[in-house]
């Protein structure tokens, strides 16, 4: 099976997707797949090569290197693979480069976890291991997000947001709606993960900066209500289709008030989410630990999710009580140290994320796309309306 390990993008979270990407290509059965990776520049180029198998190639990426080949996946059913680019004009004609039967996904962040990919997979009839374009959407989208949870009916913390235009024209009105949430807050991009762009602001003035720099990555701004000494924890689940796999929950040890993007990537770097210390699993009690499984199991089947998500929460430690934060529907590392207690190795999981690719595309197919309307046989030229 050839399978594609497609990772990078136009995305602020393109360094953290590399490793992803090189962690599940190193990952991968060599018996089973012929597994090769694709990656997609910072300015939104796709290639393949071997030089792409090694780090050091992204230190410095030069798209001429010897060894690496531009291409393109054209969105057409059946075609099931990447061809070069068609550069040479109306009736230059593109060579097929590599041969496609499945992909993994470790894209993270926009122009990848968002859907977008997903859309051009689906449209290319390729099967892909996250989920889908509903819950790859809703899944990145923070506001969009909160208002799913709050309306399943799980715990999320008070929040208010706004546009950026919003904030150019009276910041003023901004900082007043925020300061009825109450001090502490956090601020953050609609659209981003790794804890990019993600502030905390105990007062107007670095409210003021915060909203600044959030707004440097997004147009749309989430300002949440925060809690004093909280304690982070985060659970993942695997499935597709009503099977669900929910991992150990997990207690990041190195958190205080929110883990920066240096906390999760850089301490180590080269290692991605694997680096970071945490307690598995987390102290927080069987019955904590069970509210929280069944509410990642909620999310995951209501999003209609696919492959493997990480959901993290907040525990209110004065009350006892869990508040959703936000869904991963491609965690960093694909969350694989947390389904290794289980016995669940990374290469077990990457056979698990290729089967779970190919029955989705398989249920796809038994679907039923086309309907025979007539309407086209009873149109008449020249008139406006069709007769009903």
């Amino acid at each position: 099976m050839n399978l594609g390990i497609i990772f990078g993008s136009r995305s602020a979270e393109h360094d953290v997707s590399i490793i992803t990407g090189l962690q599940v290509l190193e990952n991968a059965d060599r018996e089973k797949y012929n597994a090769f990776p694709i990656y997609i520049s910072r300015e939104g180029g796709w290639f393949v090569g071997e030089p792409l198998r090694d780090i050091k190639t992204y230190k410095s990426f030069d798209p001429n290197m010897k060894g690496l080949t531009r291409v393109t996946l054209p969105p057409v059913p059946g075609l099931n693979g990447l061809y070069t680019l068609n550069s040479g004009g109306l009736f230059s004609k593109s060579s097929k480069v590599h041969d496609l039967d499945c992909t993994i996904l470790a894209l993270h962040g926009m122009h990848g976890e968002d859907g977008c990919v997903q859309g051009l997979l689906e449209l290319a009839d390729i099967p892909y291991s996250s989920s889908g374009l509903v819950g790859s959407s809703v899944g990145m989208d923070k506001i969009m997000m909160k208002s799913v949870f709050r309306s399943m009916g799980l715990p999320v913390l008070d929040n208010i947001f706004f546009y950026r235009s919003e904030w150019r024209k009276n910041p003023d009105n901004i900082l007043a709606k925020a300061e009825e949430l109450g001090y502490p807050l956090y601020i953050k991009p609609a659209n981003l993960g790794s804890s990019i762009g993600i502030g905390r602001a105990e007062n107007a003035q670095s409210l003021r900066k915060a909203i600044e720099v959030a707004a440097e990555f997004d147009r749309r701004i989430l300002i949440e209500k925060g809690l004093e000494k909280p304690v982070e924890v985060n659970c993942a689940c695997m499935g597709f289709d009503g099977e669900c796999t929910v991992s150990l929950c997990e207690q990041p040890v190195s958190w205080e008030d929110y883990l920066t993007f240096e906390d999760k990537y850089t301490r180590n770097a080269g290692k991605g989410m694997k680096s970071l210390s945490r307690r598995i699993p987390a102290p927080i009690g069987d019955e904590m630990t069970r509210r929280i499984q069944a509410f990642t199991a909620e999310i995951f089947r209501t999003l209609e999710c696919k492959g493997i998500v990480r959901i993290d929460y907040l525990i209110d430690a004065s009350e006892n009580k869990p508040y959703v934060c936000e869904i991963n529907t491609i965690p960093g590392s694909m969350a694989f140290y947390l389904f290794e207690p289980l016995g669940i190795s990374f290469r077990q999981l990457v056979d698990r994320l290729v089967e779970y690719a190919n029955k989705a595309l398989a249920q796809k197919h038994s679907s039923t796309f086309a309907y025979d309307s007539q309407i086209l046989n009873k149109a008449q030229k020249g008139k406006k309306t069709l007769n009903k």
